[in-house]
């Protein structure tokens, strides 16, 4: 008599996640997140939550609509916070951005006393820093809504260069493709990196990015705490392509020219004109190193009217043109041209 075959035992899931969306929240980051612990919870991408475990929590149950009008159904009660390794608060837009309601933060204030740690994507840092649970902390924000987060978010603690910050028990990030390393990294340490990188790679993006890892927005490297030149070093980012005058800087920022020319004297010792001139070449230098595109494209993109322009200006900074960036000499041809230029150098010393 043949023995009916043994039910096999389900193994519980190693990554449990309960997300909290809030009002008009963005359908990227959460789509990012949540397909990563999918696609890491099964063989292939049949779906079925074996490895990970996740839902959306409410305390209401009705519908939440995310920022393009698509609705998301919550399927669980709050409940208990601690059988979930992690909460995570998915925010929306900056001008619609609410308080969280009261019975949210007495959930997440229990989580937090439970010790299970909180997760802030998108604006949903915000929430988490004005119910009280970011107290102390580090965290992550898109460079984009930097100068928005100084103002109106006293006592908050940026973070703008890296794609997510983990500091202790609180995990944050900005949004966007940031949210599915950082779900990457949670799979990474409770399942395993094999399901992580499987993951990002069914998703088409490369392998897992660290922490540290700058946004993949626009490279910065002038630091300072002055309010005034940040704003304005913000204005010059979202303005790479069209470059704008320092006077439309100043009217947009409500400042004169003069104060701005100031401000950058003191903090920086440089003018607004170099150091916007120097952020566009900055960026020229990421692109020619990092993409494919034409050096004409470049130029377009960071500003110059076109590729003799901006060769001119990087060779002055740079002491190179961009083609040579791009295309390194190999060893051997330099070795020759050292040789042949020798005596030349010599002539002329």
């Amino acid at each position: 008599m043949l023995k009916k075959p043994e039910a096999r035992a389900q193994t519980a899931p190693r990554l449990t996640v309960g997300f909290i969306l809030a009002k008009r929240f963005t359908l990227c980051a959460f789509a990012n997140f949540v397909d990563v612990l999918r696609l890491a919870a099964d063989e292939g991408d049949r779906s079925r939550p074996i490895l990970c475990k996740w839902t959306v929590l409410s305390d209401t149950m009705d519908p939440i609509t995310s920022s393009s009008g698509i609705a998301v159904q919550p399927k669980e009660r709050l409940g208990d916070p601690r059988r979930f390794n992690y909460i995570v608060v998915v925010g929306g837009l900056m001008d619609d951005a609410e308080k969280l309601s009261p019975a949210y933060q007495k959930f997440l204030h229990e989580a937090a006393e439970a010790g299970v740690p909180l997760v802030g994507v998108c604006t949903g840092v915000f929430m988490l820093h004005e119910a009280g649970l970011l107290d102390g902390y580090r965290c992550c924000v898109s460079w984009f809504h930097h100068s928005e987060v100084v103002e109106q978010f006293e006592g908050l603690d940026p973070v703008t260069e890296q794609i997510f910050v983990v500091d202790r028990d609180r995990l944050t990030c900005s949004g966007g493709v940031s949210s599915a390393h950082l779900a990457a990294y949670l799979v990474d340490k409770h399942v395993g990196r094999a399901q992580a990188n499987k993951s990002l790679h069914i998703m088409i993006i490369d392998d897992a990015l660290q922490a540290e890892k700058p946004q993949p927005g626009i490279p910065l490297d002038l630091k300072t705490q002055d309010q005034i030149v940040q704003r304005a070093l913000l204005i010059m980012q979202q303005n790479i392509d069209m470059p704008i005058s320092v006077q439309e800087i100043a009217r947009r920022m409500g400042n004169s020219k003069r104060q701005i020319e100031r401000h950058f004297r003191m903090a920086l010792d440089t003018s607004p004109q170099v150091a916007f001139l120097n952020i566009r070449l900055d960026l020229a230098q990421h692109l020619i190193e990092k993409s494919d595109k034409s050096v004409a494209q470049i130029a377009v993109d960071c500003g110059f009217c076109d590729s003799s322009h901006l060769s001119r200006m990087f060779r002055r900074r740079y002491g190179c043109t961009p083609q040579a960036l791009r295309r390194p000499i190999p060893d051997s041809l330099a070795t020759s041209a050292m040789v042949e230029d020798a005596p030349q150098l010599e002539a002329g010393a």
